[in-house]
């Protein structure tokens, strides 16, 4: 596992240099990765924007089967207040297009969301070489 700040738009792009550079080293097609670069840019901005920065923890997956990817977000912002609509197709907070984190969640093999109001969120995703999750679990 490794994390990296997320405190600034320099941040952002260092996050998707390492989830493209990672994820290529696993064996992950070029369409994975840019699903996973996608994903990773959209939680990161959401990490800086509405969590005020944070870190991401990237961590390789192997179970001798697929190898996989886990990105996970955190931050000790406000909080998602409403999860729920959040997840939403079109919900936006009025700075975006209304695709972000249901859009994200279209784009790995597992996605999770634990928010507290005034405690921050952590958003974790997970992807698998082979598109399909893995037989064993997490690894």
């Amino acid at each position: 596992m490794t994390s990296l700040p997320i405190g600034s738009d320099a941040d952002l792009a260092w996050v998707r240099q390492r989830v493209r550079q990672t994820a290529a080293e696993l064996g992950f097609g070029l369409v994975q990765q840019t699903k996973l670069v996608t994903a990773a840019s959209e939680l990161a901005r959401n990490t800086l924007v509405h969590g005020g920065g944070g870190h991401m923890e990237i961590t390789p997956l192997g179970d001798g089967h697929a190898p996989g990817l886990r990105l996970s977000f955190a931050d000790c912002g406000p909080g998602i207040r409403d999860i729920d609509l959040a997840m939403t197709d079109g919900y936006t907070t009025g700075i975006g297009l209304g695709r972000g984190l249901s859009g994200t969640r279209r784009l790995v093999n597992e996605f999770s969301v634990d928010s507290r109001p005034g405690q921050g969120t952590t958003v974790t995703v997970t992807a698998w070489v082979s598109g399909l999750p893995s037989p064993r679990g997490a690894g």
